[in-house]
Protein backbone atom coordinates (compact mmCIF):
# COMPACT_ATOMS: atom_id res chain seq x y z
CA UNK A 1 0.00 0.00 0.00
CA UNK A 2 2.81 2.40 0.92
CA UNK A 3 4.62 1.77 -2.43
CA UNK A 4 1.39 2.44 -4.36
CA UNK A 5 0.83 5.73 -2.51
CA UNK A 6 4.43 6.86 -3.14
CA UNK A 7 4.10 5.95 -6.83
CA UNK A 8 0.86 7.95 -7.04
CA UNK A 9 2.49 10.98 -5.38
CA UNK A 10 5.48 10.76 -7.70
CA UNK A 11 3.27 10.40 -10.80
CA UNK A 12 1.05 13.36 -9.83
CA UNK A 13 4.09 15.53 -9.02
CA UNK A 14 5.77 14.63 -12.32
CA UNK A 15 2.54 15.35 -14.19
CA UNK A 16 2.26 18.77 -12.53
CA UNK A 17 5.85 19.68 -13.41
CA UNK A 18 5.37 18.56 -17.02
CA UNK A 19 2.08 20.45 -17.37
CA UNK A 20 3.55 23.66 -15.99
CA UNK A 21 6.61 23.48 -18.22
CA UNK A 22 4.57 22.60 -21.31
CA UNK A 23 2.22 25.57 -20.96
CA UNK A 24 5.08 28.07 -20.58
CA UNK A 25 4.24 28.66 -16.92
CA UNK A 26 7.21 30.11 -15.08
CA UNK A 27 7.64 28.98 -11.53
CA UNK A 28 10.06 29.77 -8.74
CA UNK A 29 13.21 27.73 -9.45
CA UNK A 30 14.03 27.65 -5.72
CA UNK A 31 10.72 25.97 -4.80
CA UNK A 32 10.90 22.21 -4.46
CA UNK A 33 9.33 20.30 -7.34
CA UNK A 34 7.80 17.73 -4.99
CA UNK A 35 5.61 18.49 -1.98
CA UNK A 36 7.48 18.89 1.33
CA UNK A 37 5.06 16.55 3.09
CA UNK A 38 3.26 13.70 1.34
CA UNK A 39 -0.44 14.52 0.85
CA UNK A 40 -3.09 12.27 2.28
CA UNK A 41 -4.55 9.74 -0.15
CA UNK A 42 -7.86 11.63 -0.10
CA UNK A 43 -6.19 14.88 -1.30
CA UNK A 44 -4.02 13.39 -4.06
CA UNK A 45 -6.71 13.59 -6.81
CA UNK A 46 -7.18 17.32 -6.04
CA UNK A 47 -3.59 17.91 -7.20
CA UNK A 48 -4.39 17.25 -10.87
CA UNK A 49 -2.10 19.55 -12.91
CA UNK A 50 -4.57 21.09 -15.38
CA UNK A 51 -7.15 22.38 -12.86
CA UNK A 52 -4.41 23.75 -10.58
CA UNK A 53 -2.82 25.64 -13.48
CA UNK A 54 -6.08 27.03 -14.85
CA UNK A 55 -7.45 27.99 -11.45
CA UNK A 56 -4.26 29.82 -10.50
CA UNK A 57 -3.77 31.75 -13.75
CA UNK A 58 -7.36 32.31 -14.80
CA UNK A 59 -6.49 30.92 -18.21
CA UNK A 60 -7.37 27.71 -19.93
CA UNK A 61 -10.55 26.15 -21.28
CA UNK A 62 -12.77 27.40 -18.44
CA UNK A 63 -11.85 31.05 -19.09
CA UNK A 64 -11.91 30.81 -22.88
CA UNK A 65 -8.26 31.86 -23.08
CA UNK A 66 -5.42 29.52 -24.03
CA UNK A 67 -3.16 28.70 -21.11
CA UNK A 68 -0.14 29.98 -23.10
CA UNK A 69 -1.57 33.53 -22.83
CA UNK A 70 -1.18 33.40 -19.05
CA UNK A 71 2.30 34.94 -19.08
CA UNK A 72 2.76 38.53 -20.29
CA UNK A 73 3.09 38.66 -24.07
CA UNK A 74 5.54 40.83 -26.00
CA UNK A 75 4.07 44.33 -26.30
CA UNK A 76 5.02 47.41 -28.32
CA UNK A 77 6.48 50.38 -26.45
CA UNK A 78 7.68 53.08 -28.86
CA UNK A 79 9.48 53.78 -32.15
CA UNK A 80 12.02 56.45 -33.03
CA UNK A 81 13.74 57.22 -36.32
CA UNK A 82 17.25 58.58 -36.75
CA UNK A 83 20.44 58.31 -38.76
CA UNK A 84 22.57 56.39 -36.20
CA UNK A 85 22.06 53.78 -33.49
CA UNK A 86 24.23 52.69 -30.59
CA UNK A 87 25.30 49.14 -29.68
CA UNK A 88 21.92 48.61 -27.95
CA UNK A 89 19.95 49.56 -31.09
CA UNK A 90 18.85 52.88 -29.55
CA UNK A 91 18.68 55.99 -31.76
CA UNK A 92 21.50 58.37 -30.84
CA UNK A 93 19.84 61.47 -32.32
CA UNK A 94 16.24 61.21 -33.42
CA UNK A 95 14.99 63.24 -36.34
CA UNK A 96 12.32 63.56 -38.96
CA UNK A 97 14.36 65.01 -41.83
CA UNK A 98 17.29 63.30 -43.53
CA UNK A 99 19.62 63.85 -46.45
CA UNK A 100 19.26 61.63 -49.57
CA UNK A 101 22.27 59.40 -48.81
CA UNK A 102 21.60 58.90 -45.09
CA UNK A 103 21.00 55.45 -43.67
CA UNK A 104 17.74 55.72 -41.76
CA UNK A 105 17.04 53.59 -38.71
CA UNK A 106 13.82 52.77 -36.87
CA UNK A 107 14.46 51.77 -33.27
CA UNK A 108 11.56 49.84 -31.72
CA UNK A 109 11.16 49.27 -27.98
CA UNK A 110 9.19 46.23 -26.80
CA UNK A 111 8.58 44.62 -23.42
CA UNK A 112 7.08 41.43 -22.05
CA UNK A 113 8.01 37.78 -22.34
CA UNK A 114 7.74 35.30 -25.16
CA UNK A 115 8.18 35.01 -28.89
CA UNK A 116 6.94 37.58 -31.39
CA UNK A 117 7.53 38.82 -34.92
CA UNK A 118 8.36 42.49 -35.31
CA UNK A 119 8.30 43.99 -38.81
CA UNK A 120 9.06 47.29 -40.52
CA UNK A 121 7.64 48.40 -43.87
CA UNK A 122 9.29 51.46 -45.44
CA UNK A 123 7.26 53.34 -48.07
CA UNK A 124 7.42 56.55 -50.12
CA UNK A 125 4.89 59.35 -50.46
CA UNK A 126 2.98 57.40 -53.14
CA UNK A 127 2.52 54.44 -50.78
CA UNK A 128 4.96 52.28 -52.74
CA UNK A 129 6.80 49.81 -50.51
CA UNK A 130 10.55 50.43 -50.69
CA UNK A 131 11.73 47.80 -48.22
CA UNK A 132 10.27 45.27 -45.78
CA UNK A 133 12.07 43.51 -42.96
CA UNK A 134 10.98 41.33 -40.06
CA UNK A 135 12.73 39.93 -37.03
CA UNK A 136 11.75 37.16 -34.66
CA UNK A 137 12.00 38.14 -31.01
CA UNK A 138 12.57 35.84 -28.07
CA UNK A 139 12.06 38.26 -25.24
CA UNK A 140 12.46 38.11 -21.47
CA UNK A 141 11.72 41.76 -20.76
CA UNK A 142 12.48 45.12 -22.34
CA UNK A 143 14.22 44.90 -25.71
CA UNK A 144 15.14 47.30 -28.51
CA UNK A 145 15.22 46.19 -32.15
CA UNK A 146 16.59 48.28 -35.02
CA UNK A 147 15.51 48.27 -38.67
CA UNK A 148 17.26 50.25 -41.39
CA UNK A 149 16.93 51.43 -44.94
CA UNK A 150 19.64 52.87 -47.18
CA UNK A 151 20.05 53.74 -50.85
CA UNK A 152 23.67 54.32 -51.91
CA UNK A 153 22.70 56.53 -54.87
CA UNK A 154 20.31 58.51 -52.63
CA UNK A 155 16.59 58.76 -51.98
CA UNK A 156 14.62 61.33 -53.99
CA UNK A 157 13.40 64.28 -51.92
CA UNK A 158 9.92 63.76 -50.51
CA UNK A 159 7.86 62.36 -47.68
CA UNK A 160 8.34 58.80 -46.43
CA UNK A 161 7.14 56.63 -43.58
CA UNK A 162 7.90 53.44 -41.73
CA UNK A 163 5.08 51.23 -40.42
CA UNK A 164 5.84 48.91 -37.51
CA UNK A 165 3.83 45.75 -36.91
CA UNK A 166 3.90 43.24 -34.09
CA UNK A 167 2.68 39.72 -34.89
CA UNK A 168 1.07 40.98 -38.10
CA UNK A 169 -0.85 43.92 -36.56
CA UNK A 170 0.30 47.48 -37.18
CA UNK A 171 1.25 49.17 -33.90
CA UNK A 172 2.96 52.38 -35.04
CA UNK A 173 3.83 54.59 -38.00
CA UNK A 174 6.53 57.29 -38.22
CA UNK A 175 6.66 59.92 -40.95
CA UNK A 176 9.95 61.45 -42.09
CA UNK A 177 11.23 63.41 -45.06
CA UNK A 178 14.22 63.46 -47.36
CA UNK A 179 15.48 66.95 -48.24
Amino acid sequence: MKTTRQSLILAVSLGAVLALSACGKHHDESAPSTPAAPPHAATAPAMMPAPAATAKTGAGPASGMPASDASPAVTFGSVEVGSTVDANNKILASGSSFSPKDTIYASVDTSGNGNATLAATWSDQNGQTLHEDSKTLTSNGPQTTAFMIAKPDGFPPGKYKVDISLNGSQVASKDFSIK
